[in-house]
């Protein structure tokens, strides 16, 4: 007799299959869940109860395609089901067995449960016109039978089973011009679901697998064969106690995963209990991947329970400036049947998450600490994103991340920390120097550090489009501000002396003179307190610097971002002495003078000239007059 699915089974059946699993082919990740908890059942129940004969060898999942007849079954010799449980299990959608079994015994380490939702075993109808379920109760003589056609009803009966343990046969649904159903009868297409999902299940998954190979004592002739194999590797690396496992390992695991083609300059392999219990291992890569900075790159870690698979790629397990890391994390305190919306508001998932971000931060600091050379090799490939961690989210993450940066130094001549540069300033430095350019060659040439570099202050050289924005949102360092040699003031006090705290007001005449021939082109003409050797210089006024405006002019939408330039003229260069005589005696001289000094302004700073033809004829005058 047919029997109904309790109230809202129908509902949330096809919920459930439409909602919670993506992909079809996890259905068979389900059943040899269930599967596994079933040998799990009957094998604490041989701990907890001696009258048990219980012999782990003949422990096994058993999976058999049958094309002719499109069925498809996943049996195994675990504890079996009663008919009472059967109904209980298998009549009551999201009733969970498991749940209760671990539950009720209160399993301890190394005897979890995988399935807690109940839910697993309905993917089976994602894939399935007809579910059996054929199974037979440890101590009991008796089988039943279960079998259903979907949301409308059940029946459960007696029948025959020689030995203990559960049949589920699925007659898989014909193929329609969406789906390929085809393709879960195909020994390459399990294979390959199981090494996906199962490999690392801890009982072996059995199927028969045939093919053609070299026959034995010969070089050229070959034979077919049919066997059935264990395709599941069972125990999985991080499983396994470190001081059991080399170098070597880890790194063909970091192969065997395709993590990446290169040699990762660090792998970490830890255990935390807690509030959370987890196993991770993580991989800090050498190279970075070719996809990495398009929206084709996903970030994220393989997010196991108990050994099966979850999400390929759990985006939530890291943070956006961490998005370089590879490897895998595997908890029991997960649920196997957890939708990717659910795990965004995991409680234990981002307990998890803040626990690695701490980690790979403190893995990085040692790597630095301890291998600078191959701390440099990875930050040359991946210290561009932590600049952007520090930018983004509005500073949030510049505690996290600040002493993990490194920056090219005027003094050192290579890559130093923030905190190395600190423990190096002069005494009475204010502040920490930094100068933003597309080279260091080009950067060392600046007008503008002339007078700190004579002084013996190092200077940070900024090279990559994001630095100086990274810094503007730091605004210090240990209490040291930041500050661009081409800021309005470099703050050194000495400058400020009475010979060149302003200028007379002949000089200020000039300089007004200038301001109205370049007009909204500069902000302000002023007389340089930094300028030494070089005529002129461009610095600016404000937050948004020269180099910020290049970067900012190349994106869209932002060809109308300025900075407020200010033109420096070196009072005690010839040149001004030059503007001097021209202001008096030749006008169009003057004229020429000023808007050449500011073009050779632009210039300096790699800036493009306003108008190249007018810029060219304005030289062929000098040249000409002398």
């Amino acid at each position: 007799m047919k029997k109904q699915f309790q109230a809202e089974s129908k509902r949330l059946l096809d919920l459930m299959i439409n909602s919670i699993y993506t992909h079809k082919e996890i259905f068979l990740r389900e059943l040899i869940s269930n599967a596994s908890d079933a040998l799990d059942k009957l094998y604490y129940k041989a701990l907890t109860d001696k009258s048990v004969n219980f012999d782990k060898s003949q422990c096994y999942i058993r999976i058999t395609a049958d094309k002719a007849n499109r069925l498809l079954t996943i049996a195994d010799t675990g504890i079996g089901m009663t008919a009472a449980e059967m109904e209980e299990n298998l009549g009551t959608i999201a009733h969970s067995g498991s749940w209760l079994f671990k539950k009720e015994n209160e399993l301890k380490d190394g005897y979890d449960i995988i399935g807690q939702f109940g839910v697993g075993f309905y993917s089976a109808f994602m894939v399935a016109d007809t579910v059996t379920v054929i199974s037979r109760a440890y101590g009991s003589d008796q089988a039943y039978r279960w079998e259903s056609q979907g949301a409308d009803g059940y029946t459960i009966e007696p029948c025959t089973k020689d030995t203990v343990g559960t049949e589920v046969i699925l007659k898989i649904k014909p193929n329609t011009e969406d789906e390929n159903y085809d393709e879960f009868l195909e020994e390459y297409r399990l294979r390959a679901i199981v090494k996906k999902y199962s490999d690392f299940i801890r009982y072996p998954i059995r199927m028969n697998v045939s093919g053609r190979r070299l026959k034995e004592g010969s070089d050229n002739e070959y034979e077919e064969y049919s066997e059935e194999q264990t395709i599941n590797s069972m125990v999985p690396i991080w499983r396994k106690n470190k001081n059991e496992l080399t170098e070597e390992d880890y790194l063909n695991f970091y192969s065997e995963k395709h993590y990446g083609f290169d040699k990762p300059v660090k792998y970490i392999h830890f255990s935390v209990d807690g509030a959370v219990s987890y196993t991770a291992i993580l991989y800090i890569p050498e190279r970075i991947p070719f996809d990495y900075y398009t929206r084709e790159y996903e970030k994220g870690l393989e997010l196991y329970s108990s050994g099966v698979l979850i999400m390929n790629k759990c985006p939530d397990l890291l943070p956006d400036y961490f998005s370089f890391v590879k490897g895998l994390v595997d908890s029991e305190d997960l649920s196997l049947n957890i939708s990717r919306e659910m795990l965004q508001h995991d409680r234990q998932l981002k307990l998890i998450a803040k626990n690695l971000k701490n980690k790979i931060k403190n893995e990085l600091l040692d790597l630095l600490k301890h291998d600078r050379e191959k701390y440099e090799r990875f930050y040359k490939s991946f210290g561009r994103q932590l600049k952007f961690g520090v930018y983004s989210d509005f500073g949030s993450n510049k505690e996290m991340l600040q002493d993990l940066l490194l920056f090219y130094s005027s003094k050192e001549k290579k890559l130093v920390t923030l905190d190395e540069y600190v423990s190096r300033m002069k005494e009475g430095q204010k502040y920490i120097y930094y100068a933003a350019g597309d080279s260091v060659e080009h950067l060392e040439k600046l007008p503008q550090a002339e007078l700190l570099i004579d002084k013996g202050y190092e200077i940070l050289y900024l090279t990559e489009d994001v630095d100086e924005f990274a810094l503007k949102m730091m605004t210090a360092y240990k209490e040291k501000e930041f500050k661009s040699v081409s800021g309005n003031d470099l703050g050194i006090e000495e400058l400020e002396n009475k010979e060149q705290s302003a200028p007379d007001a002949s000089d200020q005449a000039i300089l007004n003179k200038m301001k109205e021939i370049l007009g909204d082109k500069v902000a302000e003409v002023r007389i340089s307190k930094r300028l030494k050797s070089h005529p002129v210089c461009l610095t600016n006024k404000g937050e948004i610097s020269i180099e910020m405006e290049k970067v900012l002019k190349a994106m869209p939408n932002g060809e109308h971002i300025k900075a407020d330039k200010v033109l420096e003229i070196n009072g005690n260069h010839e040149i001004f002495k030059a503007l001097k005589e021209a202001v008096e005696k030749d006008p169009a001289k003057f004229t020429l003078f000023t808007n050449l000094l500011y073009n050779q302004a632009l210039l300096i700073e790699g800036l493009p000239v306003d108008d190249p033809v007018a810029f060219t004829n304005d030289i062929c005058k000098v040249m000409v007059a002398s």
